[in-house]
This record gives structure tokens, C-alpha cells and sequence, in this order.
């Protein structure tokens, strides 16, 4: 006699199995409860440890369909193989964030990052280009900030496109002062470093000289330190050698660091509902 299983619920409205998914030192995954987001670097009987890109950790429970992972749920389970391996720490990006090891870029997202010039632009992509490529954030240049308003305008930010915009030499008095406060909108944010040009961003001791020189007003600030520092007064090659010597966040002065963290985190908010 045919056997015909006790469960007559059609195929179609069964729920899908969850996929289980072994909990790699590295892997990224989503804890939605909590929105906490981060890479695995240990995982004990029962729970596994996360790690921010801040480096903040958060333990949470090994629970059936407990994740999310690139968006859809998942099941995390204990890797397989050596119990040592479970508990390795990931390696870290140039801007000191956790690796993604084998992350795609995501597709470019609305909002963007403005900053002032080519060399600006450089130093962000060379620190920060794993992060901004795994989040999806294009970063463009602008030339300078005469006209920030009307790009602002015209780029029309919102809450599905928001707008962080980088400003060099960003002190009460200036006219970048006076500019940046110009920019009104709820979607945009404004922020900026001290220092004349994004060179001075760049730690002395990273470059092997004892500080950066002050150079009177009035003269062209970048050829004024080619003079007093005795480099060749080619600006684009003297910015490449600098850009070489820089390698991590370590290498960058905080308050550079700090408002390139603070833009990121301003374009990838989550939308409000």
C-alpha cells in the first residue's frame, strides 16, 4: 500500500529551510535584534563573538535562524577542523577595521562623499577603500569649495541619498568656516580637519622629518614646504612619495581619521521607517 506522509501542508507554503552557515573567523554577518553588525573572531559552545568595525565586541547565543548574512537569514554553527582555528583574529583593513576576506563591492549607494581635491581623495582611498568599497560609498573630489552650495542644490541630498562632504582647513573665522555653515540641509553633513591641505594630515614622524613648517600667508603653502623641507618643488611628485609612506590609520593625525569615520558612518545610516 502507498504511504503517504501525516503532513498535508502544500510544498508551496511549507517555510524554507534556514541554510546553516559555520561561523568562520572573518565572516560578517548581521545580529537583527540589535542591528549589531561585525565580524566573527570567536566561536565557543553556544555563542560567538562579534567585532565592529570600531572594534567594539558583542557576544551573542548560537540560535537557530539567529543572523543575517549579506540580508538573508542563516543559522551560524560551530566551524569544523581545529578548535584553535575558531578563535582567530581576523586580519585588519588599512583604516583598522576588520577584513572582509573575500567581499564584493556593493553596489554603489545614492549618497556620496565629497572632498576638496585629487590628493584628498587618494588619501581616503588608500586608507579607507576596503571600507568604502564594502559599503558601497563612491567618493568624488571637488576642486574646492567655492561653490559647495549650489553643488549641494544640485545634488539634492536625502534620506535614501545622503551627502558627506570633507573640508580642508575647516576653523572658526575662515572662509571654509563661513562656506560649511552655508550648507543647511538635514541630509548633508559637513565636517573638516585644521590643517592647511591634507598633507599636514599625514604624521611628520610617518615621513621622517621633525613637523611640518609654517609657511607665511600669502605663499603657495605646498611649494613653500617643497623649499623648507629641501624637497623637489614638484607638488605631484612630492605628494606621491608621502602618499607611499602612508600604510594604516596610523599613519594619519585623529582628527583627519575621525571625520572620515564620521562621513561614513553619515552616508550608511540606516533609512528611517
Amino acid at each position: 500500500m502507498r504511504q503517504y506522509s501525516p503532513d498535508l501542508t502544500p510544498p508551496w507554503k511549507k517555510p524554507k529551510p534556514v541554510p546553516q552557515v559555520p561561523a568562520d573567523p572573518g565572516l560578517v554577518v548581521e545580529e537583527p535584534s540589535t542591528g549589531f553588525c561585525g565580524a566573527v573572531i570567536r566561536c565557543e559552545a553556544g555563542t560567538v563573538t562579534l567585532e565592529d568595525r570600531f572594534g567594539k565586541h558583542r557576544v551573542f547565543p548560537l540560535e537557530p535562524s539567529g543572523f543575517l548574512l549579506e540580508g538573508k537569514v542563516v543559522t551560524l554553527v560551530r566551524p569544523t577542523g581545529s578548535p584553535a582555528a575558531s578563535a582567530v583574529r581576523p586580519s585588519r583593513t588599512a583604516s583598522g577595521s576588520v577584513a572582509v576576506p573575500g567581499a564584493r563591492a556593493r553596489v554603489a549607494r545614492a549618497g556620496r562623499i565629497y572632498v576638496e581635491g585629487r590628493h584628498d581623495a587618494e588619501l581616503v582611498e588608500k586608507v579607507w577603500g576596503d571600507d568604502l568599497r564594502v559599503e558601497g560609498v563612491v567618493v568624488e573630489y571637488l576642486e574646492g569649495i567655492n561653490d559647495l552650495p549650489a553643488i549641494v542644490t544640485e545634488f539634492a541630498p536625502g534620506p535614501d541619498a545622503r551627502l558627506g562632504i570633507l573640508v580642508d582647513h575647516l576653523v572658526p573665522g575662515t572662509k571654509e568656516f563661513r562656506i560649511a555653515r552655508s550648507v543647511t540641509s538635514e541630509h548633508a553633513l559637513v565636517v573638516g580637519h585644521p590643517y592647511i591641505d591634507v598633507w599636514e594630515a599625514v604624521k611628520p614622524a610617518s615621513l621622517g622629518i621633525p613637523g611640518w613648517p609654517r609657511i607665511p600667508h600669502g605663499q603657495d603653502w605646498k611649494t613653500g614646504v617643497c623649499r623648507e623641507l629641501g624637497w623637489p618643488e614638484n607638488t605631484g611628485a612630492v605628494w606621491q612619495a608621502i602618499l607611499a609612506r602612508v600604510r594604516t590609520y596610523r599613519d594619519l593625525e585623529p582628527e583627519l581619521l575621525g571625520r572620515v569615520e564620521e562621513l561614513i558612518d553619515f552616508v550608511t545610516a540606516p533609512t528611517d521607517t
